[in-house]
């Protein structure tokens, strides 16, 4: 590689941001966090509707919010309505068990905790996602073979 050159420009290493907020089961949380964080997602992470908000008043760029269902539809419904009041144009994809949680005005609503699906609907919401993975894993790749050519 030539001094002075890059192997990424700065639209290439651009990742985008998901703020991911659970009950306060921290196994589950931390396992969608590193599914996320795997697929070269940065993740902010709440353990509470007060955190969430919180969190999102402090960091109101992210790119979407993550949320499990909470067990009650009213207090689930409450946060939505927390969280677009903070950021009124914050995707929201909503994750449960169940397909007929109602937590109101959510953008996806993922009606299992497939790691796969939840990866594919985000690739959908934010399609430039997936050709930046493709290219940070090509050069990943070419980065690897310089090094083993050596």
């Amino acid at each position: 590689m030539e001094a002075g050159t890059s192997l990424y420009t700065p639209r290439d290493m651009y990742r985008p941001c998901f703020l991911v907020v659970d009950r306060e089961f921290p196994g589950s949380i931390s396992t969608r966090k590193l599914v996320l964080e795997t697929a070269k997602y940065n993740v902010l992470t709440a353990y509470s509707s007060d955190e969430a908000v919180t969190m999102l008043s402090r960091f109101p760029n992210v790119d979407a919010i993550v949320m499990d269902a909470l067990e009650e539809n009213s207090r689930c419904r409450s946060l939505v309505e927390q969280l677009r009041a903070v950021a009124p144009g914050i995707r929201i994809v909503l994750t449960s068990g169940r397909s007929h949680i109602d937590c109101g005005a959510v953008d996806l609503h993922l009606d299992n905790y497939n790691p796969r699906v939840l990866l594919d609907a985000l690739t959908d919401i934010f399609p430039s996602m997936e050709s930046n993975a493709n290219y940070e894993d090509e050069q990943g790749r070419r980065v690897k073979n310089r090094l083993l050519d050596q």
